[in-house]
């Protein structure tokens, strides 16, 4: 029997109906719509407050646009929240600043979030108040032209290949290959984007770190 890959053994724990629950995972745009109204806030405010357009975020409220994390965390930034409090799953987590806190994200366990470029899993998504953010990723897409803008956020990143081929590519340096066991951190305030090379899609654990 084959070995099963780090994504087959995810969807081969998990008992089917975990796996139908979360088959969409949060409603993205009905919890960013419930938070901008409680706020009193227009879409021109919101705008204004996280740099992602008007139209754009109208669209992800209806759920016309499947934001990418790096939109999320543009979003979480401005509205002073955290992102997996908007793409988590979890309501309530661990208060901060208690002693020896800690979260364990069991295989198959976690918080989705699919875009048309990447399927994402948050990590730890119940553990509140913590500045780095473990996000495990399979990158379906094969070229930057897929993606309607590339990422941008006040962050660092940290991505280690777990299987198949990681292409970075950023506006500063020449695309960079990531075969398995690689790994790479970065700046993420320049501009950058993630693509898969070949037949197989890569899929990386990554971290994404607050300023």
């Amino acid at each position: 029997m084959p070995e099963l890959s780090w994504a087959e053994q995810a969807e081969a724990s998990e008992p089917p109906e975990a796996q139908r629950a979360d088959d969409h995972g949060v409603d993205v745009g009905a919890r960013l719509l419930k938070l901008r109204k409680g706020r009193r806030l227009t879409l021109q405010d919101m705008s204004a407050l996280t740099g992602v357009s008007a139209s754009a975020f109208s669209k992800i409220e209806r759920n016309e646009l499947s934001p990418t994390i790096s939109t999320m965390q543009r979003i979480a930034q401005g509205l002073d929240v955290e992102l997996v409090t908007l793409l988590s799953s979890e309501e309530t987590g661990s208060a901060a600043g208690f002693p020896g806190r800690r979260s364990i994200s069991r295989a198959g366990s976690g918080s989705k979030h699919a875009t048309g470029t990447c399927n994402n899993v948050l990590l730890c998504a119940d553990l509140k108040n913590k500045r780095a953010t473990p996000i495990l990723t399979t990158v379906t897409a094969r070229s930057p032209d897929e993606y309607a803008a590339w990422a941008k956020s006040e962050a660092e990143i940290f991505v280690m290949v777990l299987e198949g081929t990681l292409v970075v590519h950023s506006r500063l340096y020449e695309p960079l290959e990531l075969n398995k066991g690689d790994s790479v951190y970065y700046d993420a305030t320049t501009e950058h984007t993630w693509t898969s090379k070949g037949e197989t899609n890569a899929v990386v654990l990554w971290v994404l770190v607050d300023l």
